[in-house]
């Protein structure tokens, strides 16, 4: 994400929202906190547990950034899948395209690197067209 789409905002100024918002998506698709971890990516507990309970101080570019493709993800889901269930589902079905590998996307999001959420994020909108 550019700094222009951040509008110059920093991670402090959009740290606490955007982790309500993130923690709101994850209670939808039923993340358990190592899924939330990875999404996020997290390696320490506490502090991952300190953001969950609002104890927001700043978080990095980075995380702001992956947040960014998860609701991108999201909203791209709900759009192909407007049923609510389904769509929800959609994240732990085994996928057979080529991107998936039999995977479910939510497999693929979870090995911790912001390029799978690119990946996805650029696979639905690609679905959308």
């Amino acid at each position: 994400m550019t700094e222009a789409k951040l509008g110059g905002a920093s991670g402090k100024d959009l740290g606490s929202p955007a982790l309500r918002t993130f923690f709101n998506l994850a209670r939808e698709w039923s993340l358990n906190e190592q899924e939330q971890m990875k999404l996020l990516g997290l390696n320490s507990r506490s502090i991952f547990q300190n953001w969950d309970a609002g104890g927001v101080s700043e978080i990095s570019r980075d995380t702001l950034e992956r947040i960014s493709y998860l609701l991108g993800i999201y909203k791209a889901i709900n759009i192909l899948l407007p049923d609510r269930d389904r769509s929800n589902a959609w994240m732990r079905t085994p996928n057979n395209a080529h991107l998936f590998g039999g995977q479910s996307a939510l497999s693929r999001m979870t090995s911790g690197n912001l390029s799978d959420l690119i990946l996805i994020r650029q696979y639905l909108d690609a679905q959308r067209v």
